[in-house]
């Protein structure tokens, strides 16, 4: 029997699979927030699709996608990455990101962890929408225009209220999957086991290889 998925999760594997493995999975890992971070101000202005295809590249190029060994890039590692096809050759984009990788940092220094940081947006308590239809989903929302204004105070780049909704969609702080999809009801119960708010989870104590 076919699953019913949320429209967007069509045709190509690599985004269904997305789809039903991560999209919409509460995150309390740091590691996995920065991912997130780095793929979704690559994306600004292009497809996911492109990003998805392009991932394996990004955690090459970019660490593993390592906040500290990111932060640390120089203008060397700048010049080889914009000659690097397998990202998005964008220099704004790849100076954005090693510059948001040194404010994340600074947020988890201060704060214990960025996904504490993030989470503290919604109280620890994620958003559950009650979508029937695609075309009503928003690219943005008060919440996300909040945390994106907030965002570029503190000097993040490419991280405007789209780019934020999305990644809390993607980052399971919003559960924007369609109720008829059959990841609507899966990600409801993932909440049940999510940590107390302010709690550090294992994951933010040490990194979870992928």
């Amino acid at each position: 029997m076919t699953k019913e998925r949320c429209p967007w999760a069509s045709g190509l594997d690599i985004a269904i699979k997305y789809h039903d493995e991560e999209w919409g999975v509460p995150c309390y890992d740091d590691f996995r927030q920065f991912e997130f971070l780095v793929l979704e101000s690559a994306q600004a202005g292009l497809s996911w699709n492109l990003i998805l295809k392009k991932r394996q590249g990004y955690r090459e190029a970019f660490a593993d996608f390592d906040p500290v060994k990111v932060a640390s890039f120089t203008q060397a590692d700048v010049e080889r990455l914009i000659v690097d096809p397998a990202i998005i050759r964008n220099r704004l984009k790849i100076e954005s990101t090693i510059s948001n990788a040194r404010i994340f940092l600074e947020l988890k220094a201060k704060h214990g962890s960025f996904a504490h940081w993030l989470w503290g947006f919604v109280d620890g308590k994620p958003i559950v929408n009650n979508w029937d239809d695609i075309s009503k989903l928003p690219a943005n929302t008060p919440l996300s225009d909040a945390i994106s204004k907030e965002m570029k105070r503190l000097g993040f780049k490419f991280m405007g209220s789209t780019v934020v909704y999305s990644h809390l969609q993607a980052t399971g702080l919003i559960n924007d999957h369609l109720k008829s999809c059959f990841r609507y009801q899966e990600i409801l119960e993932m909440y049940k086991d999510a940590p107390e708010f302010g709690e550090v989870t294992s994951s933010q104590k040490s990194r979870k290889r992928r």
